[in-house]
């Protein structure tokens, strides 16, 4: 083997180890969140947004109270599922990843036809996050 730097080069594989499911779907809705700050923070700069918000148009219908509350739990159950997949018991979380990693594609169906181009991205970013998502949960590992 040739010599990187004077050290000679080690023909060894790089260590990896095993990451457990409830580590990965963490990691899934982790990423699921930052691709939607990034597609709410994007969408500020489509012309007309701003003007709209001003003139009281909210996520889903006219801003009020309960629009605004609505949207909070929408946006708040990735990140509450960061969390809850380190810490539900298996089978719980298991079907609660399944459930809602499925409602957010749904919801990213819904709402992507006729968007801007860097919404439909990052979308289809959130569609693959969220069948991974499933795929870890359905083939969850079990005990012998």
């Amino acid at each position: 083997m040739q010599p990187i730097l004077g050290k000679p080069m080690s023909s060894t594989q790089l260590e990896d180890f095993a990451v457990h499911v409830k580590h990965k779907l963490a990691a899934l809705w982790a990423a699921l969140m930052f691709c939607y700050i990034y597609g709410d923070y994007f969408g500020l700069y489509v012309p007309g947004k701003l003007r709209g918000m001003l003139a009281g148009d909210g996520p889903i219908g006219a801003t009020s109270q309960g629009t605004l509350v609505a949207t909070s739990i929408l946006l708040a159950i990735p990140g509450l599922m960061v969390f809850l997949c380190l810490v539900l018991p298996p089978r719980l979380n298991r079907w609660l990843n399944i459930v809602l990693a499925l409602f957010y594609i749904v919801i990213m169906l819904l709402t992507m036809p006729g968007a801007w181009w860097f919404y439909i991205v990052l979308g289809m970013v959130e569609i693959a996050l969220g069948v991974l998502t499933i795929w870890y949960a359905w083939r969850w590992p079990r005990r012998a």
